[in-house]
């Protein structure tokens, strides 16, 4: 049933990514559906005026900077009874006791995962043509490359494996139809039939690195995934082969990653690290064949807009009896990000 008067709601993010996430159209259009200040963005749940704003919260809108939504916070907020959250993973966010509680959340992850695999599609796509590596070898030697060093180049059958049919990695597979490539794809909870729908071939986890030209990580950060590439898995990858990885830096063994790059068999495209961000002295900072970008593919700038819309429609759903159309479950986090 409709809702008879906006939900009470109060920010809780780092005030500098609420003017991005809410521009004046959409902070108008939030104001319709919930009572709120926009002036006031909570980073500390003890400072007198969050707690005076949090006591009668129905609704907390966080984003990333949010304080974790422990017992105590929920104990100073007895009126909660939702969490949208205008950025990706809840996992650091929302403690034990909220999901006791039966407090509602609701993550943006879907919208962020577009920009992650645009970021990727491009990727892909400019290690297909060996753009790298060409801008080293002119910068080195100013002349254009002979037929002899371009005749492996190229997009028409290039072998892509992706692991993790994620929200991230479907994304990218959608992206990916229209290109001449040979998509397969590695996800234990995808079978063959989903697969071909999703535009990839099933395969196991090593025929994958054994099989694929590019391969790009699009699984979650959880035990079961932690360094699921170590120094095996990537001795399987073929020489000259791409790894990029877009989602977490833990999913790969940092040093046998370095060992591999220092010796030149394999280019990776690093948009995470573990360490994160890798130490001053590390060489992949300057490893011709490491390309290497400061954890860009999820939503900047006027992408976050995307972001503060899905909370916005959040919102207009729960205002009209709805339930939430992006709804995080606790039993979803012991598989996803």
């Amino acid at each position: 049933m409709p809702s008879a008067q906006p939900p009470r709601a109060v920010f809780a993010m780092d005030p500098v990514h609420l003017p991005l996430l809410f521009p004046p159209s959409l902070m108008a259009r939030l104001r319709q559906v919930a009572e709120l200040d926009p002036a006031l963005v909570v980073t500390d749940f003890a400072e007198p005026a969050a707690a005076s704003a949090l006591a009668d919260a129905e609704v907390l809108i966080t984003g990333w900077g949010c304080p974790h939504l422990d017992a105590e916070v929920l104990a100073a907020a007895p009126r909660l009874r939702t969490v949208l959250h205008a950025a990706g993973s809840v996992r650091t966010l929302v403690g034990e006791a909220l999901w006791q509680r039966g407090v509602t959340v609701s993550s943006a992850v879907a919208g962020n995962a577009l920009p992650v695999a645009e970021y990727t599609l491009a990727m892909i796509l400019l290690a297909g043509k060996d753009v790298f590596a060409h801008r080293e070898r002119f910068r080195q030697t100013h002349t254009y490359p002979s037929p002899a060093e371009t005749a492996t180049t190229g997009n028409v059958g290039r072998r892509v494996g992706i692991i993790g049919a994620s929200r991230v990695g479907r994304r990218l597979l959608e992206l990916l139809r229209p290109f001449d490539l040979d998509v397969s794809l590695y996800d234990p909870y995808v079978d063959a039939a989903v697969a071909a729908e999703l535009g990839a071939r099933s395969t196991g986890l090593e025929d994958l690195l054994r099989g694929s030209d590019i391969v790009s990580l699009h699984a979650p950060d959880i035990p079961e995934t932690y360094r699921m590439l170590d120094r095996g898995r990537l001795a399987l990858i073929k020489d000259g082969g791409v790894l990029i990885n877009t989602s977490r830096g833990a999913l790969v063994d940092p040093g046998a990653l370095t060992d591999e790059l220092l010796s030149g068999r394999l280019t990776a495209i690093l948009d995470v690290t573990e360490p994160e961000p890798l130490p001053i002295g590390s060489p992949l900072y300057n490893l011709p064949n490491v390309f290497l970008t400061p954890h860009i593919a999820g939503s900047l700038g006027n992408e976050l807009e995307r972001l503060g819309a899905t909370v916005v429609e959040e919102l207009e759903r729960l205002g009209a009896g709805l339930a939430p159309a992006h709804e995080v479950r606790h039993t979803d986090l012991a598989r996803v990000a």
